[in-house]
């Protein structure tokens, strides 16, 4: 052997070298598409001619490009499933939070109020009782609804014919204060709160919100950001951060507990509209995790008793945070099999122990609001005068087949909810490419739940499908019965966010479907790597595309300003 001539040492030899040398390739190739991304953004939306010096955005792009790149590499290091996918999570759960203007995700104005005030440590409820100043003047400056409310159209200046020409702001986060005033974006409402500017509004007073729990996290992130000296801006992010941990630690254990199609839990804990909610102020972040750490439980071949106490608590927390229509979930453990329940007690007596804790912790949570509230008064319902839960069960049972028309006619006009997957904001920040391709990521997700050892079996698939039904309609009624005036022909209220679970089930059942169809030879192992980038990426994608329809805006921005 020491006869043979030695190889030349190279650069791409296995030493340490290699791995600086690739980082530094990907580094410098994400730091070049950065720079390329900046100038589009300053050509099609006229950066520029807004008078933002081109250094701005260009490092902006530059360090989120470099950063992507640095945290996709650094995940490739990490072996266990779970573990990358909770990362994942968590690094685009925080652009989420930050691409996300303040109060802007669906009904955030009154979960910051409440979850300001659990900070501060109350636990009653007072509608008289106050905030401090800047609290006043962040929910001044930043209203809700912003797009749909403040949706304006008129003539503007072509940049490049300096002619007129139609313009709709629709889709983006503009608003115009009467018919020929400023069209303003969220960079002047951030300048009138930083500023110090108050319209003299009347001070804001606690919301009518009687919830503690779910708001738990969120006020936790809330009480760390005040021992700082942070205001109430600052705040309002540490809050959603806290709600993002919540919702990654959750998100986390549901893929350690999975045991078959995970690939179908990262893509829909990654999806925009469930980071847009988990890092955001809402329940709805620690709700929708409740959601899939139960169906990840649901994949389990064997239950045992831990599985089931795990189980029985996400049940009764889903159910004490939104009640009466999470009763459903109650029923979902007698799916196991007796040869696979090894859980001490029977799986009815499990489903009994959730439903008696979950009505149990209703009737907690509605007493508790209501003795410890003040100076509330009579609390007007929702909807107004026209809503009314009995008249409207009443119509509904007398009415069965218009109620079924007003059922399809809905899921007709709002995309079946599975081609809203891009609508943000209170329903009014649509970002049509997520839209369109959402269906499209939620299909090659199912596609790699096709190996065989992913199969779940008759027994559970069709329980678990038949429980979509029922859930999906039942949700619909719900909003019809509490939300909707006596015979109306549509469904107020509805929002995509409520059928996320549904789309899971669905992965579920493609991928059934898909498996004695296609007869793949793609092994678990290699989907699972492919899931991460897949997923990972989309979320990368959305937060980008979030940012942009809020913050840097249409073409005529400036020349509307003018």
């Amino acid at each position: 052997m020491s006869g043979l001539p030695k190889k030349k040492s190279s650069l791409f030899a296995p030493t340490v070298w290699p791995q600086a040398v690739r980082w530094a390739f990907v580094l410098a190739v994400a730091a070049v598409l950065g720079v390329v991304f900046s100038y589009y953004w300053r050509v099609f939306y006229g950066l520029d001619a807004r008078g933002i010096p081109p250094l701005w955005p260009t490092a902006f792009c530059v360090v989120l490009a470099v950063g992507a790149a640095t945290a996709a590499l650094v995940l490739r290091s990490i072996k266990d499933f779970a573990a990358r996918g909770a990362v994942c999570i968590l690094l685009c759960g925080i652009l989420f939070a930050f691409a996300n203007p303040p109060l802007q995700t669906p009904d955030e104005s009154e979960h910051y109020l409440r979850t300001y005030a659990i900070s501060m440590g109350r636990f009653d409820f007072d509608a008289e009782r106050g905030y401090p100043e800047d609290v006043s003047r962040l929910l001044q400056a930043f209203p809700g609804a912003w797009v749909n409310a403040h949706t304006s159209a008129g003539l503007g200046i072509d940049p490049d014919t300096e002619e007129e020409q139609p313009y709709n702001t629709a889709g983006y986060a503009l608003k115009q204060y009467g018919k020929d005033g400023t069209v303003q974006s969220m960079a002047d409402s951030f300048r009138q709160y930083l500023s110090g500017e108050n319209t003299d509004a009347d001070p804001v007073t606690e919301p009518v919100s009687f919830l503690i729990l779910p708001f738990l996290p969120g006020a936790l992130g809330m009480a760390v950001a005040r021992l700082l000296g942070l205001g109430a801006l600052g705040c309002l992010y540490a809050g959603r951060l806290g709600n993002l941990l919540a919702y990654t630690l959750l998100c986390w254990l549901g893929l350690r507990t999975a045991q078959k199609a995970r690939p179908a839990f990262l893509c829909v804990m990654l999806l925009p509209i469930s980071l847009y909610m988990g890092a955001s102020l809402s329940y709805d972040a620690t709700l929708l995790a409740c959601y899939y750490l139960m169906l990840a439980l649901l994949t389990r071949p064997r239950w045992t008793t831990s599985t089931a106490v795990i189980y029985a608590a996400a049940c009764i927390f889903a159910n004490g945070t939104k009640p009466y229509l999470n009763l459903l979930w109650v029923v979902l453990p007698l799916l196991v099999a007796r040869r696979d329940w090894k859980a001490k007690g029977r799986p009815l007596a499990w489903a009994a122990l959730c439903a008696a804790g979950s009505l149990t912790i209703t009737l907690f949570v509605e007493n508790y609001g209501v003795l410890m509230r003040h100076n509330y008064g009579t609390i007007a319902r929702q909807g107004g005068a026209a809503v009314n839960g009995g008249e409207q069960l009443s119509f509904i049972l007398s009415n069965p087949l218009r109620y079924l028309a007003v059922l399809l006619g809905t899921l007709y006009e709002n995309d079946g909810f599975l081609g809203q997957l891009g609508l943000f904001g209170w329903k009014d920040m649509p970002i049509a490419f997520l839209s369109l391709t959402g269906p499209l990521v939620l299909l090659a997700a199912a596609l790699l739940c096709t190996p065989a050892i992913e199969a779940l079996g008759r027994r559970r698939l069709g329980g678990l499908g038949a429980f979509a039904a029922l859930y999906g309609i039942g949700a619909m009624t719900a909003m019809y019965i509490t939300y909707t005036p006596v015979g109306m022909v549509r469904i107020v209220g509805l929002q995509t966010r409520y059928f996320l679970p549904l789309w899971l089930l669905l992965m579920l059942g493609v991928a059934a479907l898909a498996r004695r169809a296609l007869t793949p030879r793609l092994t678990t192992p290699r989907a699972e790597r492919l899931a991460l980038p897949l997923c990972g990426g989309y979320a990368l994608v959305g937060a980008v595309l979030l940012f942009q329809h809020y913050f840097v805006g249409p073409v005529y921005t400036v020349y509307l300003a003018q």
